[in-house]
């Protein structure tokens, strides 16, 4: 009887050792093949791992190696649970090139079966769902004896005991017994956790210059509440989240606790006061464009910070600025001023637009991010030469949305919803009534890794009593890179009597696509887009059908499609596009 208490599999040298092999001529495939009798690739490759690299040796000099060679590959049967192979071998020389060959002949036998399985916790972790619960199931009684998966086993309690501020927990047992004659094998794991330990107050250095209250806004648990790493991982996230500090150094070492209480220290260096980015674009939309951001991380010792960006491009120019308040919790609520500037010129329709505003964005507990927003607008617009005006609009506002995914940049999964309401009234400042409303759906799924379904859906409609006097950035436009492809940029909507586009009441528009990675990064897709800016919701739409590749780029995805709009009447055409951000 056998009692094993660690992983049999191959370190790392000999790993290391066996990609180099694959890449030499005179490697591992040259000098040693190992051949296992029936249907086991497992086997094999671990047996030529633990083996490691061969080369260079003579036929004299590999007969005094086989020994060791069999050595090692019975060891990397045993890591599977094949405790009795037999291995033969026999080296060959070739007569012409002189070249040695150790050729190895592996009968596996039968493999070591878990008997029974043995898993206890004790202490106030048996009582922790987190802890106890979704333990791996392997290795589970009656499988094949594999000592990574029992190592794995293992370090799940370890690993969770970490985790979730278990730190006396201890292995009173943890054994595994091998039979190798009876090719069974019996597991013991018998874990006390001991009792789990709270966090407790949070102390920031005294030279980090803010005010302490707003530091403390950023705690997002109360002393007391039982330890867990994702609580000081978030801490760390959302101060460095916050703008304010080139670096964060949270100590919640468990050697400072009192009767079980970690206090948390939080050391912080703050960032440049002043930073400027510049960065160029392309997309078929717009052509080539330059965006310039300056800001001012922090201003005063409340974490007040302001900033200004330009974009320009052939048909649109324009410059902002913006200065922001952090609410309670500054992590999501906020107040802004914005203030702006905006030249447009695109198929026949011109405007300029200055904005002044407000927004207070505020996380609602089940997620949704609410915007509520009043903004002033004034717009002179020409259309065409055939309508030409000025708006002027006090316009209050109101939006949510929500946004799930597991990646930032290329999520695998995920959806974003968006709808914005809102609207203005001559009795309040305005030149027309309007009430805007405009909502976005998309959705992403991954299968099998591979195969990507991504969906797009957007509604927007705007009621009003004079549309003439509704300006072009409240009406409606279709087409282009992120609409409906196969169409020109904006093109899609109704047109006046000299086929000028003026923009609709309504915009529907949906999407489906499809995408196969047939290489690390790369992807192709194929995509169908049907939708319309109208005046009446039962006007025909028009639809777009085109292929296209991805290139996930450290900056996010890149988008290249060749599309062609199946409706000749709305202008449809082979177009490309070229397009880059987040799929959500």
């Amino acid at each position: 009887m056998l009692s094993l208490d660690h992983i049999m599999k191959p370190d790392l040298p000999r790993l290391l050792g066996l990609l180099l092999a694959l890449f030499s001529s005179a490697g591992l495939a040259d000098q040693v093949e190992v051949h296992v009798n029936g249907d086991f690739p497992g086997l094999k490759e671990n047996a030529e791992a633990f083996i490691g690299e061969v080369e260079g040796r003579s036929a004299s000099n590999l007969r005094r190696y086989a020994s060791t060679a069999v050595d090692q590959a019975s060891k990397a049967l045993r890591a599977l649970g094949y405790y009795n192979p037999v291995v033969e071998w026999q080296v060959e020389e070739d007569e012409d090139d002189k070249l040695a060959l150790l050729s190895l002949e592996i009968t596996p036998g039968d493999p070591v079966r878990i008997k029974s399985r043995t898993v206890e916790i004790r202490g106030a972790a048996a009582s922790d769902p987190e802890f106890a619960d979704d333990l791996p199931a392997h290795p589970a009684q009656g499988d094949i004896l594999n000592h990574g998966d029992y190592t794995n086993l293992r370090n799940t309690f370890q690993t969770r005991a970490r985790v979730r501020g278990y730190f006396d927990g201890r292995y009173i047992t943890h054994t595994l017994e091998v039979d190798p004659k009876a090719l069974t094998a019996n597991i013991v794991l018998v874990f006390e956790s001991g009792e789990r330990y709270q966090l407790g107050d949070v102390s920031f250095e005294e030279d980090h210059w803010f005010e302490t209250d707003l530091l403390r806004r950023y705690v997002t648990f109360e002393p007391g509440t039982p330890y867990h790493a994702d609580e000081i991982a978030k801490l760390n996230s959302d101060l460095l989240g916050s703008g304010y500090f080139a670096g964060v150094d949270i100590d919640a070492s468990p050697r400072n606790a009192d009767e079980g209480v970690i206090p948390v220290g939080v050391g912080l260096t703050r960032r440049d006061r002043r930073s400027i980015s510049t960065g160029v674009g392309f997309s078929t939309d717009v052509g080539p464009r330059f965006r310039g951001t300056w800001r001012e991380h922090w201003i005063n010792r409340m974490g007040h910070s302001r900033g200004a960006e330009t974009e320009l491009s052939g048909p649109r120019q324009n410059v902002s600025g913006w200065y922001e308040l952090p609410l309670d919790p500054p992590m999501t609520d906020s107040i802004r001023l914005t203030a702006g500037y905006q030249h447009e010129d695109i198929e026949n329709v011109e405007s300029e637009l200055l904005t002044f505003g407000q927004q207070w964005q505020h996380q609602l507990d089940n997620g949704w991010l609410q915007v509520l927003s009043l903004r002033w607008e004034g717009e002179q617009f020409n259309i065409g030469d055939d309508e030409k005006g000025t708006s002027r609009l006090l316009i209050p506002g109101i939006g949510y949305s929500k946004l799930h995914s597991d990646s930032p940049l290329d999520p695998s999964h995920g959806y974003r919803l968006q709808v914005n309401v809102s609207g203005a009234h001559r009795a309040a400042l305005s030149s027309v009534d309007i009430l805007h409303v405009n909502a976005i759906a998309k959705g992403l799924i991954t299968l099998a890794g591979k195969h990507r379904f991504l969906t797009r859906f957007q509604f927007g409609g705007v009621a009003t009593n004079q549309f003439k006097k509704v300006p072009p950035s409240l009406r409606f436009f279709a087409g282009g890179d992120q609409s409906v492809r196969g169409y020109g940029y904006q093109t899609l909507s109704p047109e006046n009597d000299n086929d000028v586009p003026v923009g609709g009441r309504y915009t529907m528009v949906g999407s489906a696509e499809y995408q196969y990675e047939f290489a690390d990064n790369w992807r192709a897709a194929m995509f169908v887009d049907h939708g319309n800016a109208i005046n009446d919701l039962f006007d025909p739409l028009a639809t777009g059908v085109g292929v296209g590749i991805r290139w996930i780029s450290p900056l996010g995805p890149l988008r290249l499609d060749v599309a062609k709009g199946l409706n000749p009447e709305f202008g449809g055409e082979w177009r490309v596009h070229f397009s880059m951000g987040p799929e959500l």
